[in-house]
């Protein structure tokens, strides 16, 4: 029961991930048409998006929809190992449903708007994919990039485990740390930080971005890795700290008891 209400929360999470995110893109990011929502604007849609899924299935699955996130709290035994699975097929499945809905408005749109006046079939270029050639920087900014800030996606979210934490503000904090990573990394390669996301475009969109996807399911999984080791030089302070004050609260018990006793005798 508890795989099930986790496959299904994951799945509805993803797609609307990925409706707020690379939906915003292909479909209101168009020259001419309403304002032309640029970086800023599909960076907040990444982050609202975060932050919806937070309070509304990350009760249920803890709102992951993000695979390099799932791996970055199995690392720390936050997520138990039989559960991987479930975690990934269904961010996978709910990543190509979410790329699905988009080709579909996107390939049915009317002649009159401004997406249908220019949409000649989905592309490399008009289907939010994630490449490091064309107009993006090159592979190694790309390496550097997925690897740095995935590392910082999961060690936020792995911030939000630590005790004491209020769960109230998990939205807000992961939310606003995806937004600001996809407005300092748009230019580089698309930013992806989420294989999921990454696939969930690039098995619509073929040529180079299914070709290079590849490497936006390595390096943010490697970043990852990373996020996980950085919290838990943290993460072990921390509780090396608790257990040091609980200890020293046991202590100064102990010597009150004892004191008491010696004064009654």
């Amino acid at each position: 029961m508890r795989e099930t209400r986790i496959l299904v929360a994951e799945l509805i999470g993803t797609f609307i991930l990925m409706l707020g995110g690379p939906g915003l893109a292909v479909l209101a990011a168009i020259p001419g048409a309403f304002g032309d929502a640029g970086i800023l604007a599909v960076a907040l849609g990444f982050g609202l998006s975060l932050a919806v899924i937070a309070h509304t299935v990350g009760p249920v699955s803890g709102g992951h929809v993000n695979p390099a996130v799932t791996i970055g709290l199995a690392l720390k035994g936050k997520v138990s190992i039989r559960e991987i699975p479930v975690y990934l097929i269904a961010q996978t499945v709910g990543a190509v449903l979410g790329g699905l809905t988009i080709w579909a408005i996107a390939t049915t749109s009317s002649n009159s708007s401004v997406l249908g006046q220019g949409w000649d079939g989905v592309t490399d270029t008009n289907f939010a994919t994630n490449l490091w050639t064309g107009d993006f920087m090159g592979f190694w900014p790309m390496v550097i990039a997925e690897i740095a800030f995935t590392a910082l996606l999961v060690f936020v979210v792995l911030s939000t485990t630590a005790s004491g934490y209020n769960p109230a503000s998990v939205g807000l904090h992961v939310g606003a740390t995806l937004a600001l990573i996809h407005l300092v990394s748009i230019p580089i390669d698309n930013t992806s930080v989420n294989p999921a996301r990454s696939f969930g475009m690039a098995v619509f969109a073929g040529g180079d971005s299914l070709e290079q996807l590849w490497a936006f399911i390595v390096f943010p999984l490697i970043g990852a890795v990373l996020g996980a080791v950085l919290w838990g030089v943290l993460g072990e302070s921390d509780a090396a700290s608790d257990g040091s004050a609980a200890s020293s609260a046991r202590a100064a018990a102990a010597r009150a008891t004892a004191s008491i006793n010696e004064a009654l005798e």
